[in-house]
């Protein structure tokens, strides 16, 4: 039997001096956006773009996790480092964005390639157009 789609719900207000609030309907959590410093704001919370950063870091590590749960690997302490970068011409977009994903297993782990391929195949990779540049480091304890 196939999951249901379910269709999540998250309300958004602008709060003026380019700051948003957004609050996830579900469990009634709350992120703050403000615009960069290089783009009019004071950057002083996540940017929009910042998020898509964060949201393929999130992704990526969940996924991961799901897999190693599965297989009853643990994964406790992993951690993704993002770095985004802006394009220089119009329009305004994200370029690139490199994460750094350190893995609490040895290098010569037997599922290895499958954590990989987990992380490859998140749904928020697969949702980022493709003329951004996604750079993986994987870095193994």
């Amino acid at each position: 039997m196939r999951a249901k789609k379910i269709m999540v719900e998250i309300r958004l207000t602008y709060e003026g001096d380019l700051h948003c609030s957004a609050v996830h309907q579900p469990s009634g959590s709350v992120i703050a956006t403000d615009a960069p410093l290089d783009n009019n704001g004071r950057g002083e919370a996540f940017s929009p773009t910042d998020l898509v950063a964060t949201a393929l870091a999130a992704c990526m590590a969940t996924v991961i996790g799901i897999v190693a749960k599965r297989k009853e690997i643990d994964v406790t302490g992993m951690s993704v480092n993002a770095r985004k970068f802006m394009s220089d011409d119009q329009p305004r977009r994200i370029s690139r964005i490199e994460l750094d994903l350190k893995m609490p297993l040895s290098v010569d782990h037997p599922d290895r390639k499958l954590l990989e391929s987990a992380a490859r195949g998140c749904p928020v990779h697969h949702s980022i157009h493709p003329d951004i540049d996604v750079v993986m480091n994987w870095i193994w304890a």
